[in-house]
């Protein structure tokens, strides 16, 4: 059996399901066929960014696309900087 997912709009509403209309966790999830556990995370990631939860399959939040392009430009300046290294290397040996 694979893993199921789940469309944001689908924990949106279980979200709002024991947050607004005051259902107990458990009963909720028995309701929606998931985890108890999976619905507390659904809940506590959508407590840290309302707005930016559950961005989807493939999806990065912007605060993670930015982590990510920063670590590619810093895996680029690194190797730029090690050719630098060499070829200063290979000028400055002195003459046998």
């Amino acid at each position: 059996m694979g893993r199921r997912v789940h469309s944001r709009e689908f924990k949106l509403e279980a979200v709002k399901l024991v947050r607004e209309r005051g259902v107990a966790k458990s009963e909720a999830a028995k309701q929606l066929g998931v985890h108890v556990n999976v619905l507390r995370k659904w809940i506590a990631d959508y407590e840290v960014d309302p707005k930016q939860a559950f961005p989807g399959h493939g999806q990065m939040k912007p605060e993670q696309a930015e982590i990510e392009k920063l670590r590619r430009e810093l895996a680029r300046v690194k190797a730029e900087r090690d050719i630098l290294k060499k070829a200063i290397a290979c000028f400055v040996k002195e003459p046998t």
